[in-house]
């Protein structure tokens, strides 16, 4: 049995608009392997909610494109499934963890009918075998009276605890892939940092492989094992984490980790990448962060492809990675 869970290969997509169509995904390409948690770094508009989206077919049917490429989902191909198989691996192969969880419950509806409910569809549970182990899920998700927790609304609880709700919801049928879009934006960092423990202690412990979208690469750096960095719909640098943050090679990559707090200097205006992602109904012809990048030469008005690096298992599209760079 292979130990991929989902891959995505050379998938491009595009949303028609009028005049012309924007190109949102440009022959991206991640794979996520069992017990894993793999990270999907870039700005607004770089395309991880839509290729995160994709990946359970959430987009609106008649709202994209395909133009190329395949999406597996433990071999099975996503694109090309009908509804009721989408239905019946929603949950119970992959969940969903949503930025906000206020708009991801149901407000109308108390914790615990919403829990049984998800758990029963997937599960030959009782009722009250359901209830039982929506409290175990709560009591891992370390929430303190987990049975008067799921007598009440989404917007009784904090954001930190609906959020710790929304993680043990998504484990709830024991997919074999959970992905998490931009889960802990909303928190502040005490309650971010608790969260993120506890969806890595469960994941690990469960054998689950996670796929966390952030565009914070301090974030992606305490949870996940391999990160890709995407810009402008296309992957622009992968790797292990570790080595990517120690030793960043693409100048987009480099920037996005001047620009985290953490980083800067006491009392010092925060370092940022000029300018903006470019229009995606307009992708330039060569490199797409040309124009941003202290490290642009003649060669950047071709597109370059990923390739190794020097770092073992890093790839990066640049034609100057740092480290080479000697006319700047």
């Amino acid at each position: 049995m292979s130990d991929t869970v989902l891959h995505i290969d050379d998938l491009q997509l595009s949303f028609p608009v009028w005049r012309g169509e924007v190109s949102a995904l440009n022959r991206v390409s991640v794979e996520v392997k069992r017990g894993e948690i793999v990270g999907l770094v870039g700005e607004s508009g770089s395309g991880k909610s839509v290729t995160a989206m994709l990946a359970m077919r959430l987009l609106p049917e008649e709202s994209y494109r395909i133009r190329g490429g395949r999406v597996t989902l433990l071999g099975e191909d996503i694109l090309n499934a009908s509804e009721k198989q989408l239905r019946q691996w929603r949950g119970a192969r992959v969940s969903m963890i949503f930025q906000e969880p206020m708009t991801a419950l149901n407000p109308t509806r108390r914790i615990g009918k919403q829990m049984v409910e998800v758990i029963r569809q997937h599960q030959s549970l009782s009722r009250e075998a359901a209830k039982q182990k929506a409290i175990s899920l709560l009591d891992e998700m370390q929430i303190p009276d987990a049975e008067q927790v799921l007598a009440r609304y989404p917007f009784e609880l904090s954001g930190g605890m609906r959020q710790r709700v929304m993680i043990a919801l998504a484990f709830s049928c024991e997919p074999q892939l959970i992905i998490a879009d931009e889960p802990t934006t909303a928190l502040d960092v005490t309650v971010q940092r608790q969260v993120l423990r506890l969806l890595k202690q469960k994941a690990k412990a469960s054998g689950t492989a996670v796929l966390f979208i952030s565009h914070d690469m301090a974030v992606v750096s305490q949870l996940c094992d391999r990160m890709y960095v995407m810009y402008a719909g296309a992957v622009i640098e992968s790797g292990p984490t570790a080595q990517l943050i120690e030793h960043p090679t693409h100048p987009y990559s480099l920037g996005l980790l001047r620009c985290a707090p953490e980083n800067g200097e006491p009392r010092a205006p925060l370092p940022a990448i000029p300018g903006t992602v470019p229009n995606l109904t307009q992708l330039p012809a060569g490199c797409a962060f040309r124009d941003r990048c202290f490290a642009a030469g003649p060669r950047c008005g071709e597109k370059p492809a990923l390739r190794p690096c020097a770092s073992p298992g890093q790839q990066a599209a640049c034609w100057y990675p740092q480290g080479e760079v000697t006319h700047v």
